[in-house]
């Protein structure tokens, strides 16, 4: 293993740059994609500068992934990706706002409702089977819902 190590060159790393930008395209989340970017990175750098260790290449790959998920990260929380489908994986957010109309009684602040083809559980003040609702929020997997006039 030494041996690889000691002989690796700057194709070496720019193949695992493209190679971990491939792994991105089949793997969910942006983060192969910056590892790729760290590599292709030490790739050019090990290019211009051709007599670096073994050691100090794997060091600043180490330290250019971490620096770049981290910066990453950071600016894709502060400016999150707009998109026309805000809930497209959050199904329980999809129906706020909407009236359904309850299958069985409200008891105990527990109920379910009908949408499309599956029952949801609901919170809400106890009312009859039947009854209009407004869905008004979503805690995991219980939809919370009002009385709707």
């Amino acid at each position: 293993m030494t041996e690889f190590l000691e002989s690796l060159a700057f194709w070496h790393w720019l193949v695992l740059g493209v190679v971990l930008a491939i792994i991105e395209v089949f793997a969910p989340g942006v983060f192969f994609l910056w590892l790729g970017i760290s590599a292709a990175i030490v790739g050019c750098v090990l290019w211009l500068i051709p007599g670096i260790s073994w050691e100090i290449q794997l060091l600043f790959f180490a330290i250019l992934s971490v620096a770049s998920v981290v910066v990453a990260r950071r600016y894709l929380t502060a400016h999150p990706l707009e998109t026309d489908l805000p809930n497209l994986n959050q199904r329980g957010q999809q129906y706020v706002g909407r009236i359904f109309t309850l299958i069985e009684p409200v008891v105990n602040g527990q109920g379910k409702i009908q949408v499309d083809d599956s029952t949801w559980k609901i919170t809400c003040e106890d009312c009859e089977a039947g009854t209009k609702v407004i869905i008004n929020g979503v805690d995991g997997v219980v939809l919370s819902a009002a009385i709707a006039d």
